[in-house]
């Protein structure tokens, strides 16, 4: 187990690395930072100055060195755009963009699994085909579309939630939420559940399936023969080996609603770290879109080890396997 941990961090390393010299290349060929901080108009002895001053006259290899060394301590230098610290303008978005992927994560298992659990073996039901036309419909809808479908049916038409923003937040310390307002909650739910429903519709289309080939399984055949009632086979040998690949689905869907509600951020106009991107791309903000891209490639290196353990305590072969491997 300590092995497997510490070759999964040592992989971490690697891919952490390869994509900070990603974000560092963006410096070298997307513009040129001291001709966005001064201006067309400035003076030879000026733009030379301030070269030295942000180590851009240094070796190329200097300069990644320092930058490895700036962004372990989260610090990616000031925006273009704002004038402000990168590491601060992200501290301000994360929290909006941490809480609405959490809420549509929570909507997508709490929903994704029992429907595709129900499909599964009431599958021949109305309910059943109905709720399959809908998940195709939600993994073949755009999700700009449906946000503004959302927005014009619940918003426009029957005025029951806001259309954008955050509503009122509550501040502790450096984290702001709007968990604890009610104005907070009605911004919320339309974003959630457009972020949500692709998801939602993946994960139960994806239990559906594995569940009923788990059931055609010959341990299940044996179960039955044994005597088992329905709901032991269902639930305590079927769906926990239907678990296994939810877990990686579901985490690395986990990732894809952190990294990719750009476009419900954009729809809603919520400030989250999506919306922040999508500025610093329109204003060509390079430090803030290397920030972003080592912040999100952090988020799925961790929640791809968080999976890789959960293994372990779902398929119990796969912890016979490495006590013979050793």
């Amino acid at each position: 187990m300590l092995v497997f941990i510490l070759r999964r961090l040592f992989q971490a390393l690697i891919v952490m690395v390869v994509v900070a010299f990603i974000a560092f290349m963006l410096f070298q060929y997307v513009g040129d930072p001291v001709v966005f901080l001064l201006g067309q108009d400035a003076r030879p002895d000026q733009i030379a100055q301030l070269r030295t001053d942000l180590g851009l006259d240094q070796p190329f290899f200097v300069q990644f060195w320092h930058f490895l060394l700036n962004a372990l301590q989260g610090e990616f230098g000031l925006s273009l755009r704002q004038g402000a610290k990168v590491s601060r303008l992200i501290g301000e978005r994360l929290p909006a963009t941490l809480e609405l992927a959490l809420v549509a994560a929570v909507l997508a298992l709490s929903i994704g699994v029992p429907l595709g659990v129900y499909t599964a073996l009431k599958r021949g039901s109305f309910l059943s085909q109905v709720a399959m036309m809908v998940s195709l419909l939600g993994v073949s809808l755009p999700t700009f579309l449906i946000g503004i479908l959302l927005i014009l049916v619940f918003s426009v038409g029957l005025g029951w939630f806001p259309s954008f923003g955050r509503g009122e937040v509550v501040e502790f310390g450096w984290w702001r939420s709007g968990f604890f307002t009610r104005d907070g909650w009605q911004h919320l739910v339309l974003p959630a559940i457009t972020l949500a429903v692709f998801q939602l519709a993946l994960i139960m289309r994806l239990v559906r399936a594995e569940m009923l080939e788990v059931l055609r399984t010959d341990y299940i055949r044996f179960a039955r023969a044994r005597g088992l009632s329905n709901r032991a086979i269902h639930f305590g040998h079927a769906l926990q080996n239907t678990l296994v690949p939810v877990i990686t689905i579901t985490g690395l869907q986990l990732g894809q609603l952190i990294a990719f509600a750009i476009i419900t951020e954009t729809v809603f106009q919520w400030p989250g770290m999506g919306l922040l991107f999508i500025q610093s791309v329109t204003f060509a903000d390079i430090p803030v879109m290397a920030a972003y891209l080592c912040l999100i490639a952090l988020i799925f290196v961790v929640i791809n080890l968080v999976v890789d353990l959960l293994y372990f305590v779902v398929d119990p072969r796969l912890r016979l396997g490495h006590s013979g491997g050793r």
